[in-house]
């Protein structure tokens, strides 16, 4: 059996043509579950994998000559193309620039995003890193301001039922628990976002999702690993940056999803098929405002070891 994720959980099949094999060897170099060797000058299956073949295709994608095929676990061989050229590929300069340009937009105008950007988006988001094939990055995709503001208006419901949990009191119970970051973080930013998702809600402002064109909800599930929800959600960014759009990741969200009777129900209600460990929503949409400066950012920290 191999690692196990919510689409399958055996390992692939790799097969190989041996009499076209060179002998090059650069699939067992690339293969880091140990799964190939050389014998008598021909790759080979090799009885020594940690795991079993986890079908990250990179023998079968770094071959010359073709002849290692791999089966199972979302992967074929009809599933291999051609890279693009290098010529095609934006320079260090022009992604700085695009990422310099790019700013938290909350603000859009009423047009919207038609279903092709929507699966441009998708088909670039699907090309992000994971800890292991395949994916199990799972994607609640809202395309329209009304299943958009259904979604907020049934979150802030769901909220006033969970309000009891930023009350004044429990918060104080709670206080000698939580550790001061923890406690700073519920009083600085939980409570309050408890007050306006709810309260303004009602009062026809929408601070959850900002009545937004579109919006992806990015999530997990138990068996993956937690980056692959945040890097997915970062390539659907910055693909709608590349699209024209702008968009605006919202954390607050995913946290209050994940825990209790309440929060499965709500999950049911909008076909979130699993509690998460991280997740994150995007929303897209044409900006109805328009940045002429930058702010520079920096890091906490850099820390080079010498």
């Amino acid at each position: 059996m191999s690692i196990p994720t919510t689409r399958t959980n055996a390992p692939a099949n790799v097969s190989i043509d041996s009499a076209k094999c060179s002998g090059c060897g650069q699939c067992v170099s690339v293969c880091k579950d140990f799964g190939l060797e050389i014998v008598d000058n021909k790759v080979v299956v090799s009885n020594k994998a940690l795991f079993g073949c986890i079908a990250c295709g990179h023998c079968m994608m770094v071959c010359p000559t073709g002849v290692i095929a791999v089966e199972g676990r979302t992967l074929s061989p009809v599933q291999l193309f051609e890279l693009p050229d290098k010529s095609q590929v934006p320079s260090y300069e022009s992604l700085l620039a695009m990422l310099q340009r790019r700013r938290s937009i909350r603000e859009f105008k009423d047009v919207p995003v038609k279903k092709e950007i929507v699966d441009k988006i998708l088909e670039a988001a699907q090309t992000a890193p994971t800890g292991l094939p395949p994916s199990d990055v799972h994607v609640l995709v809202l395309e329209n301001r009304k299943q958009v503001r259904s979604f907020a208006e049934d979150f802030s419901g769901y909220l006033k039922g969970v309000r009891w949990m930023s009350s004044n009191l429990l918060l104080a119970l709670a206080r000698p628990f939580m550790g001061k970051a923890n406690n700073e973080m519920m009083h600085d930013f939980v409570k309050p976002v408890f007050d306006i998702y709810v309260d303004d809600m009602d009062k026809g402002n929408n601070w959850i999702n900002y009545d937004a064109p579109v919006a992806m909800y990015f999530y997990g599930s138990p068996y993956s690993d937690p980056a692959d929800p945040i890097i997915a959600a970062t390539y659907a960014m910055l693909a709608g940056e590349a699209l024209g759009l702008g968009t605006c990741m919202l954390g607050a969200m995913h946290p209050f999803i994940q825990h209790g009777k309440k929060a499965r129900l709500f999950r049911e209600r909008w076909g979130i098929k699993y509690a998460s460990r991280e997740g994150l929503v995007v929303i897209f949409g044409y900006s109805n405002v328009h940045y002429r400066q930058g702010v520079k950012r920096t890091f906490a920290d850099i820390h080079r070891v010498n």
